[in-house]
């Protein structure tokens, strides 16, 4: 009888420790659940955003170099397109923090010699890329042919490598740019217009040009090789951070402000 009663009392202990304990672990699960849901929730947002529309690491060129003159030709329809280019919202200039504080060193190094930075382009968003890509199909269409390819056929420019799918860009490293002259007031004369299509235009011609204009270019080039950028052989205006730090990315963010802001 005794053994029955221990029984008995052993087992209602039982079931009251399960009453309290199972609850519990069901919460217990229930927030474990809730916690994996939500990480999960956070993982998936961040995913969302793709590197592509990432503009954390680029900035306002002008909130670097404040005394840059902006003449954003793809914002206007001086162009070899003839139309505003898709992408750029304002006639302003984005580039990586570590491109634009090489550049700032640029500008540093040529104001002792009288000159101020004129910026044509600098971050260029895939989209117009693919704006250049669509014009270019379009054989037809050569409304600047006169001011920007004179001597070549619209048909060539793939093949010649004025037009390609991809640009260094978009990567966010890359700058056009020319001289301004503080004395004169007037841009240096570097023999051949920005975004020209032809021979001209590569920074060691020689042949139709004067050994004034030529040394223009070099004062260029040489102020931006000393602070990091390297040139493109086949165009005097055009550099890119040596060392840039989207070797690999293709940015397909607009240009405007509020992109960094």
């Amino acid at each position: 009888m005794k053994h029955t009663m221990r029984f008995k009392t052993c087992l209602i202990s039982l079931l009251l420790v399960l009453t309290l304990v199972l609850p519990m672990a069901g919460c217990n699960s229930s927030k474990s659940t809730a916690e994996s849901k939500a990480t999960e929730d956070s993982s998936a947002s961040q995913a969302a955003v793709a590197p592509e529309m990432d503009a954390s690491d680029f900035v306002l060129l002008t909130d670097v170099v404040p005394d840059a003159i902006l003449e954003i030709r793809y914002y206007s329809t001086y162009n070899f397109v003839g139309d505003r280019i898709d992408g750029y919202e304002q006639p302003t200039a984005l580039l990586t923090k570590e491109a634009a504080a090489a550049l700032k060193n640029a500008s540093d190094e040529l104001k002792k010699k009288g000159y101020r930075l004129k910026i044509y382009d600098a971050y260029r968003p895939q989209k117009a890329v693919t704006h250049f890509m669509n014009w270019a199909k379009d054989i037809d269409d050569t409304r600047m042919k006169e001011y920007f390819y004179p001597e070549l056929d619209k048909s060539v420019l793939f093949d010649h490598g004025y037009i390609a799918e991809k640009s260094g860009h978009s990567r966010g490293s890359t700058v056009d740019l020319t001289l301004f002259d503080m004395k004169t007031e007037k841009e240096l004369d570097m023999g051949g217009t920005f975004d020209y299509f032809g021979e001209v235009s590569h920074p060691d011609y020689k042949e139709g040009i004067t050994e004034e204009q030529y040394q223009n270019r070099m004062i260029l080039r040489e102020a931006m090789l000393n602070n990091g950028f390297k040139p493109l052989p086949e165009e005097w205006w055009h550099f890119t951070l040596e060392n840039e730090p989207f070797p690999d990315t293709y940015f397909r963010f607009p240009v405007n402000e509020s992109s960094v802001k």
